[in-house]
């Protein structure tokens, strides 16, 4: 007897073309999860709720987060989306697949370990990149409008950034030839961890509270409160790369500042 997850993807390569269910359908779960789990913070912040887990007690205006959406819509509409259209060949190339038998849970597991692994990697050396001063001020700089982050900004840059820094996200399913399957939960996974990256608040729930090496919230939200010259944690999920390449000295500081002043207090 199938699995209802078997059951339902049954259904959907029943009913739709592969490339309908890589291109449309990826785009379609990706908007899905990125704005239901972003517009999160924005009600936190409107209603008032969880103020004392908020890690920057500034907060923007209806105006600048009205901006950032209207942004991001065009962005994801006019960048993402063609993207996701024109490199559906190259990942069938290197063997996307959609068909059942879905691959086992080892197999998904592994593949979104090396995921996270290689992502982390390749954007924190691209993100050292536009740190530079000439990519930073014609680039990056966009991405950093929103010193106080909230989980829409996650998204929130320069077309040109998001093709450069987007590379990080599909090399790894790109080199793998992943099921569909385990690409539409690498999507996912990775754009929670960006959102919540992003959200300006660090709860006692937080995956940095219990995840080892993962950054969260507190980690990246100092790298947008400070100078671009000096911000250092350029990491997208970890803390290890920061931490070998001393690139973090500046938060550690900071936190042992804080820690500190909390046994004074």
């Amino acid at each position: 007897m199938a699995s209802l997850r078997e059951s339902g993807w049954e259904y959907l390569i029943t009913h739709f073309s592969e490339f309908q269910l890589a291109t449309i359908g990826t785009f379609i779960m990706h908007e899905s999860v990125f704005f239901l789990s972003g517009l999160v913070s924005i009600f936190f912040e409107r209603a008032g709720l969880f103020s004392k887990y908020k890690i920057q007690k500034k907060l923007n205006t209806p105006e600048a987060e009205g901006r950032c959406i209207l942004h991001l819509i065009l962005y994801h509409v006019g960048v993402n989306f063609p993207v996701i259209m024109f490199s559906y060949p190259a990942f069938k190339y290197m063997g996307l697949k959609s068909s059942l038998p879905l691959p086992p849970w080892t197999a998904v597991v592994s593949q979104i370990i090396f995921y996270f692994i290689l992502e982390d990697f390749v954007f924190y050396w691209g993100h050292r990149l536009l740190h530079t001063k000439w990519l930073y001020k014609h680039i990056h700089s966009v991405h950093h409008e929103y010193a106080t982050p909230f989980g829409l900004t996650s998204e929130y840059a320069h077309p040109a950034e998001i093709l450069f820094l987007g590379f990080a996200t599909i090399i790894g399913p790109a080199l793998t030839g992943p099921h569909l399957s385990t690409l539409w939960l690498w999507v996912i996974l990775r754009v929670l961890e960006t959102v919540e990256a992003h959200c300006g608040y660090h709860f006692p729930w937080s995956p940095s509270n219990f995840v080892p090496l993962y950054g969260g919230a507190d980690f990246h939200d100092y790298h947008h409160r400070v100078l671009y010259t000096k911000s250092g944690n350029y990491s997208s999920t970890f803390i290890y790369m920061d931490w070998l390449f001393g690139t973090d000295k500046g938060y550690r500081r900071l936190k042992a500042l804080e820690e500190q002043e909390g046994k004074q207090s």
